[in-house]
């Protein structure tokens, strides 16, 4: 007799069933279950559900690894980013893999899969090229970005920490699982001896729990005397380093990496203003720390003066002391001792924006008084906010606030990135599928591309039709049960741009021709119809990434459509 299930198994099956009728773009409920169980396991990590999906190694010779994910400092690694990494002295690099299984069980064959991959593709003497025909290609990328980054960092001597994450709807862990356990960490400190290795089983009881977790933010910031304040929404305070290490922390002395995600500017890392920084903190100085810093300002959606010297401040967004925030968070992370002791204080504004507008406003000109690129500001030029009203008002959301909609619990297919509407808009506009599907997290650092997409060409209309075409592509292509997850996004951005040339019969799409679009004329079975072309040419010519991310792809696919 089979035994009976728990009340949070029980549960979960049922949120995973309805959320799976919701979603988009899943072959099957356990093809979802791995999406769902990734987004609890990194909720912290605040990654929007695109970042996760392309994490997802799809389909079989995965060697165990559903999900993987590489960070520098809790920051999402691509491909496309290596080559200019940098980090201080001291980061962690952390790897995570993820085995994700929709039954109620922990078995040790998932666990034998990972010890193999391990040995594998982590030892930097074997070539990751020997392993194609064993291992799927996203399974490949992922190990060699955490190679390649371990590469560029080594002399940075960098903290190496792997994550190996095994859930399911299990309730208990047998003693021969632990044991396959055990033998894993033994494998990868044989390659990395000084890394820190943990391997965590998820049950039900705890995905229920990650589930639960609020996604709105309450913390409280005690403050070294009364703050000053005009009005409820504003109030400027000391606040002791050690207090403010602790309010940028969580219970694990990790920091609060959503704390930080609307702040522009990405930490540089040991610089000179950052050394400065650091050298001030380590100083024996009679100096107090906010004579000699500027501060940091913290916008909220909401601020309640708890006492006189204690403020809670909801959702809170550091827009700007990103790089002393982090040398705070450096120093008392080797000095947790000196918490309670050190008197020194910080100068820290708390300001809830009466409008959008506001905000926008506060994070510019904050962030615009220091040399920073100007693509790092571009989210706050006012075509993305005219872009993300435009987009509200016909059912999309413009995630230009990165999980603002995610966490309002918008559906994942009404929402669209940044980088999203890029891609799109270079692929129909510049003829450049090859360029998004490259560089996914560079695409507007570029000045004349943005310049173009942005500034000359602002056509609300057809950056919105742009969007939805892509979305709608991407979903049909995703419920493609005979495309795996890397092929998809391999062809993606081919299938769109071919899908609107040859319906238009136009090679040069232009933003005019975008805007005229009849988005209800272009059907699914023209949809796969193209993509089904573009996919049989793209495995004739080997079928791996090398030959999407090519620049010659693209005039196979005009020959294919006579364009």
């Amino acid at each position: 007799m089979a035994s009976q299930l728990t009340n949070n198994q029980l549960l979960l099956k049922e949120c995973i069933k309805q959320e799976y009728e919701d979603a988009t773009g899943y072959s099957d409920m356990n093809n979802y279950f791995e999406h769902f169980a990734a987004s609890q396991v990194l909720k912290d990590f605040n990654l929007s559900d695109e970042e996760i999906d392309n994490g997802n190694s799809g389909g079989g010779n995965d060697g165990g690894c559903d999900n993987l994910y590489v960070f520098l400092n809790d920051e999402l690694i691509t491909a496309d980013q290596i080559e200019n990494l940098n980090a201080a002295r001291g980061s962690y690099l952390d790897f995570y893999i993820l085995q994700a299984k929709n039954v109620t069980s922990f078995g040790e064959d998932a666990i034998m899969k990972w010890k193999t991959v391990s040995d594998n593709l982590l030892n930097m003497s074997n070539a990751l090229e020997s392993y194609i025909e064993r291992y799927n290609e996203t399974t490949i990328e992922a190990f060699g970005i955490f190679r390649d980054a371990m590469a560029k960092l080594v002399r940075s001597q960098v903290k190496v920490r792997f994550f190996y994450y095994y859930i399911t709807l299990g309730t208990e862990v047998h003693p021969n699982v632990e044991g396959q356990a055990s033998e894993l960490k033994n494998i990868i400190k044989k390659y990395y001896p000084s890394s820190e290795v943990k391997v965590i089983f998820v049950t039900a009881d705890q995905l229920m729990d990650m589930y639960n977790t609020d996604s709105e933010i309450r913390v409280n910031l005690d403050l070294a005397d009364q703050p000053i304040s005009l009005s409820e929404n504003e109030y400027i305070s000391l606040v002791k380093l050690g207090t403010y290490f602790n309010f940028i922390t969580d219970e694990n002395n990790n920091l609060r990496k959503s704390f930080f995600e609307a702040n522009v500017r990405d930490y540089q890392g040991r610089n000179s203003v950052n050394s400065s920084i650091a050298d001030t903190l380590e100083g024996s100085g009679n100096e107090d720390f906010w004579w000699l810093n500027n501060g940091v300002t913290i916008l909220s959606t909401d601020i309640k003066l708890i006492t006189n010297k204690s403020l809670q401040v909801v959702n809170p967004e550091i827009v700007n002391g990103l790089q002393t925030s982090r040398e705070i968070y450096n120093y008392f992370s080797d000095k947790l001792e000196k918490i309670d002791e050190d008197k020194r204080t910080i100068l820290v504004r708390v300001i809830k924006p009466e409008s959008e507008e506001s905000r926008d406003n506060i994070i510019f000109s904050t962030n615009n008084q220091t040399s920073i690129p100007k693509s790092s500001l571009r989210v706050t030029d006012t075509i993305h906010l005219q872009i993300e009203m435009y987009f509200k008002n016909r059912g999309l959301y413009y995630d230009r606030r990165k999980n603002y909609y995610k966490n309002q619990k918008k559906k994942a297919s009404d929402i669209i990135s940044v980088s999203f509407l890029a891609q799109c808009l270079i692929s129909l506009v510049l003829r450049k599928p090859d360029f998004a599907r490259a560089r996914p997290s560079t695409l507007l650092t570029d000045e004349e591309t943005y310049k173009f997409l942005y500034e000359e060409n602002q056509e609300l209309e057809a950056y919105y039709k742009a969007a939805k075409i892509g979305r709608k592509i991407q979903n049909a292509l995703k419920s493609n049960e005979s495309m795996s997850n890397t092929e998809v996004n391999d062809i993606l951005f081919y299938v769109i741009y071919a899908t609107v040339a040859d319906k238009m019969k136009k090679k040069e799409l232009s933003f005019s021709d975008i805007k005229e679009l009849d988005l209800e004329s272009i059907t699914n079975e023209e949809v796969l119809s193209v993509a089904n072309r573009i996919y049989e040419k793209y495995k004739e010519l080997g079928g791996n990434s090398r030959i999407a991310k090519s620049k010659t792809f693209i005039e196979d696919v005009y020959s294919l459509f006579e364009l």
